[in-house]
């Protein structure tokens, strides 16, 4: 903080378990990573290199010791272990996982079909090499996952050994989670609330109407992902009331007179 602000809801300091920003690298360059880190590492605790982009990204041995000296947490998507898996390599996939000296991995079935107990085999092979994140929902329009699946799968795949399940949004931010409008489907998001711990879940949020409507929700600590890398600063300030959007969220009662 550069000067004392009364009212301002606190963050834990990193590393932390809880009010993590996951963003989303869909190409940056090894110049603008640095950039990046410089005005915003502060603020991001996961960094995800978007579907495939590892395999075609520039300088990718540089960009991950850039954002690792950055005390970030840098990890491949879980579209890249779906795309080892349906060619029948995961064990090339493991290979390279070691070869990169990853931490985090990310697994998902967003883009193809398993049944989810082979799903949760890979989880608890994985999570003795590196700690995994899933993602639970579908990248496919119009794929319905009933609410009672999707509180099913999360808790099956933190028994499994997921540090972390994702509640599936894309980049678009208008599916899963989502109605197709990118309002949340409030019914579904209560129903996980209710019956898993909401510090587990990362929440996909990459539009600012989205990531103010879980700040209101369940707090200024809330794990919200898919952030652009320009928006990582002001989404801080929504989870701080520095924006018009979240402005009375932490004020007390009595100062709340102004609200127009």
């Amino acid at each position: 903080m550069n000067f004392e602000l009364s009212y301002i809801p606190s963050r834990e300091p990193k590393p932390r378990s809880k009010g993590l920003t996951m963003v989303m690298d869909k190409g940056l360059s090894a110049g603008e990573a640095v950039q990046f880190v410089a005005s915003s590492g502060e603020y991001t605790d996961l960094l995800k290199f978007g579907f495939g982009t590892a395999l075609i990204t520039s300088e990718l041995q540089e960009k991950l010791s850039i954002y690792r000296k950055g005390n970030l947490k840098p990890y491949f998507g879980g579209t890249l272990f779906e795309m080892f898996l349906v060619r029948g390599e995961f064990d090339n996939y493991r290979k390279m996982l070691d070869k990169y000296k990853m931490e985090y991995t990310e697994i998902s079935d967003g883009s193809i079909h398993i049944p989810h107990e082979e799903k949760l085999r890979y989880i608890e092979i994985l999570s003795g090499q590196v700690t995994v994140i899933s993602e639970v929902g579908s990248k496919i329009k119009g794929v319905h996952i009933p609410p009672k699946q999707w509180v099913a799968m999360m808790q099956a795949e933190l028994s499994a050994g997921a540090w972390k399940v994702i509640a599936e949004a894309r980049e678009s931010g208008n599916i899963g989670i989502y109605n197709e409008n990118g309002t949340a489907n409030e019914a579904l998001i209560d129903d996980i609330i209710n019956n898993v711990n909401t510090e587990n879940i990362i929440w996909e949020a990459p539009v600012k109407s989205q990531q103010a409507w879980f700040i209101k929700l369940l707090g200024a600590n809330v794990n919200l992902g898919n952030i652009p890398p320009n928006e990582v600063v002001a989404l801080e300030a929504l989870r701080l009331g520095l924006r018009g959007d979240t402005f009375y969220e932490f004020l007390p009662e009595e100062m709340k007179k102004f609200k127009p």
